[in-house]
């Protein structure tokens, strides 16, 4: 099963590429996301956070307690945000980090399904945060990315630090 990436890995802040083939490899690779989410308890998981360089997200809000709930996004896109609202947000791959960060309040994701159909998601509140948020990190951007530049500042002089943590992490 792949496991979760975190900061300091090169793979979260690389571009995903578009998904060309919807095959069998493809459903694993959603099936294994969606479990690395759950895992981890989160409510939803971009492929480069797994180290797959490919653009899909997999999103739960019910963070695994109804099966139902999880569904997975081929080749997302943001193709409309309207109003505005800050909240926390935290990442899994910055584990106990929590920051309020600024988003659309309602957003339009375009994409397709495991199969290659086209869907469309007219999202609102928590939903539309968790997509804008993991869209961002199929083009390789950052929660923190998004934070305020005073935050964006004090965070990136800790940022060494938790790099080197995760590091010792991972190597345990």
């Amino acid at each position: 099963m792949a496991s979760l990436r975190l900061y300091g890995d090169p793979a979260l802040r690389r571009k995903a590429a578009p998904v060309t083939r919807f095959d069998d490899g493809l459903r694993a690779l959603a099936r294994d996301m969606t479990a690395v989410m759950h895992g981890h308890a989160g409510v939803g998981l971009a492929a480069n956070q797994v180290g797959a360089a490919q653009r899909v997200i997999v999103v739960d809000l019910s963070g695994g307690e109804r099966e139902d709930e999880a569904f997975a996004l081929v080749n997302p896109r943001v193709t409309a945000r309207t109003g505005s609202f800050a909240d926390e947000e935290g990442c899994l791959s910055f584990p106990g980090l929590r920051f309020p960060v600024r988003r659309a309040l309602e957003a339009r994701i375009e994409a397709q399904d495991l199969a290659g159909n086209p869907v469309v998601h007219e999202a609102r509140g928590l939903l539309a945060r968790v997509l804008q948020h993991e869209v961002d990190h199929l083009d390789g951007v950052l929660f923190v990315d998004r934070l305020p530049w005073r935050r964006r500042i004090a965070m990136w002089l800790k940022l060494p630090g938790l790099k080197r943590t995760y590091a010792k992490q991972k190597a345990a």
